[in-house]
């Protein structure tokens, strides 16, 4: 027993010490060695318990999105069994709120680093990453996009793709920079806003912006439907 303690408290020192390295300096840029001096191990305890910085990577991924996947996917269940009638898209960006808040936090800044970590497996070449998300967590946001396509059936395939990317990247930018940006906020009007009050803030905003008028000209979405979409961009677009 104790030693299998030993051997969770190590996994938990790695992949902290990790979490936040990639999230102050990216990816490509963290070495394992820095990660072990942060974590006061040695390399073969990394090899031992994740094999490679790839699996490292996957597992600080995992750590946040096993527990939320875990709640929506309940939730879909819940909704599903009950048979409810169509939601909204600001029912269901709720939806993403609520279960963002259902995971324990271990520290105060847990979804502000999580969010930098998001953006930056988009921003940088991590596309081990995109396919070990898509392969462990794409069936749960797969049936959510369903949903979302439900609620917004006008806006063409192509169109949904980037709305859904931009709302990514405006929550990423919004989350990742949180401390800084409450920090201003109270300074400009005095007021404290909570880390749940900036989330559900942004639900109005970005439901918004996903039912605004197309942007794309005609002849663009008829190119779009023409061309046989690659199972990269299929992958990409839902999750």
């Amino acid at each position: 027993m104790i030693k299998v303690m030993a051997q969770s408290e190590t996994v938990e020192r790695i992949l902290d010490a990790a979490e936040q390295l990639f999230a102050e300096k990216g990816f490509a840029e963290t070495s394992l060695r820095l990660i072990t001096s942060k974590a006061g191990v040695n390399l073969a305890a990394v090899n031992y318990h994740f094999g490679s910085k790839k699996a490292l990577i996957q597992a600080v991924f995992s750590r946040f999105l096993g527990p939320f996947c875990i709640s929506l996917e309940r939730e879909l269940d819940r909704r599903q069994a009950k048979s409810e009638t169509k939601v909204d898209l600001e029912e269901l960006l709720e939806l993403l709120v609520e279960q963002a808040l259902t995971v324990k936090p271990r520290s105060g800044n847990d979804l502000s680093i999580f969010m930098r970590l998001l953006g930056l497996a988009f921003s940088q070449s991590q596309g081990h990453l995109r396919k070990y998300l898509e392969e462990v967590y794409g069936k749960v946001f797969r049936r959510y996009m369903q949903l979302v396509h439900e609620a917004a059936p006008r806006i063409p395939p192509l169109e949904l793709f980037w709305r859904v990317h931009f709302m990514l990247g405006a929550a990423a930018f919004s989350m990742s920079g949180i401390k800084a940006l409450r920090a201003m906020s109270e300074t400009d009007f005095g007021v404290n806003t909570s880390i749940e009050q900036v989330m559900r803030l942004m639900v109005p905003f970005l439901a918004a912006g996903m039912r605004s008028e197309t942007g794309l000209t005609d002849a663009a979405q008829a190119s779009a439907q023409l061309k046989p979409r690659s199972k990269s961009s299929v992958s990409t677009s839902k999750v």
